[in-house]
């Protein structure tokens, strides 16, 4: 299964890029990789968090939620980015990757008022 994704803006660090294919990695649940459809060697680990954070509850303000016409949560796909290191695996919990399940719209968005990380380890 792969997905077409559609940033509103380009994600940080990644401009001009705006359209993006979603692709499960074989072999790791909830891991996905995310490449530029114009540049494939530009590529983002990105990670359901469902499926290692079950307390991971990001809240959306109504702006950030009307821009990718959610008209509800279950419309949302919550992804957060993957930061690989020799200590380990972090994952930024203050700016998940939020995807319209239905149009491939996303974005990245910065979490307002919640005391999420920039880097959680995952362990």
């Amino acid at each position: 299964m792969t997905a077409a994704l559609s940033f509103l803006t380009p994600p940080p660090g990644l401009a001009p890029h705006v359209d993006f294919a979603l692709a499960p990695v074989d072999g790791a649940d909830g891991l996905f990789s995310m490449r530029a459809v114009d540049d494939a060697d530009l590529r983002l680990y990105l990670v359901d968090p469902s499926t290692v954070l079950a307390e991971y509850a990001p809240i959306l303000t109504d702006d950030q939620a009307e821009s990718l016409a959610l008209a509800s949560a279950d419309d949302a796909l919550v992804l957060v980015v993957a930061h690989p290191s020799t200590e380990g695996v972090s994952v930024n919990l203050m700016a998940p990757v939020i995807v319209n399940r239905t149009t491939g719209a996303a974005s990245q968005v910065i979490l307002e008022d919640q005391d999420y990380p920039l880097r959680a380890p995952l362990g």
